[in-house]
């Protein structure tokens, strides 16, 4: 039986991949139909309610060990994990450090190399850029998804799909 080091890592941002910021279809449920609604009792979120909670389960089935990689930290295991059908998720804790990424790097790149320590990762954020790509191939001693999420459409089948490419083929072209 293959332990969380044996899987590839997978780090997931929260606003615009599963949170998007534009709403959904009039009319839209999401995809398990049912009549899932949440109170928002003291969150203060209204983009909540743009959670599909069958997300959980196809991320799940990927197979890979799921990080919170966002600014949520660990409210993403307080509020998003139980709407999610996510178990606690370990949480990457961004370093309060005054240094400037390099540049045109997105601010999370290099912390998420650390946090991966040499292990394969998929990362699925709304900002990430060819620039992240090439310095992530640069410095990382193994294979690395960087798959950009449309913030205004969230998580989608043709991303997942992309994931699971890569899972199998190890292709960076997904």
């Amino acid at each position: 039986m293959s332990g969380h080091t044996d899987r590839p890592l997978l780090f997931l941002d929260v606003d615009g991949p599963l949170l998007p910021f534009k709403a959904r279809p009039a009319g839209w449920n999401h995809s398990s139909g049912s009549d899932v609604t949440w109170s928002l009792d003291g969150i203060g979120n209204p983009l909540l309610s743009r959670l599909d909670p069958d997300d959980g389960r196809r991320l799940l089935a990927l197979g890979c060990q799921l990080v919170w990689a966002t600014t949520w930290m660990a409210q993403a295991n307080e509020v998003l994990s139980p709407r999610l059908g996510l178990p606690d998720l370990p949480v990457v804790e961004w370093p309060d450090a005054d240094e400037d990424p390099a540049p045109r790097l997105h601010w999370k790149t290099e912390y998420l190399i650390r946090w991966a320590a040499g292990r394969p990762f998929v990362w699925l954020d709304d900002e990430t850029t060819d620039a992240d790509r090439r310095w992530v191939a640069a410095h990382h001693p193994t294979r690395a998804l960087l798959r950009t999420v449309d913030p205004y459409v969230g998580l989608t089948e043709a991303d997942l799909s992309a994931v699971r490419q890569w899972l199998v083929h190890g292709d960076e072209a997904a």
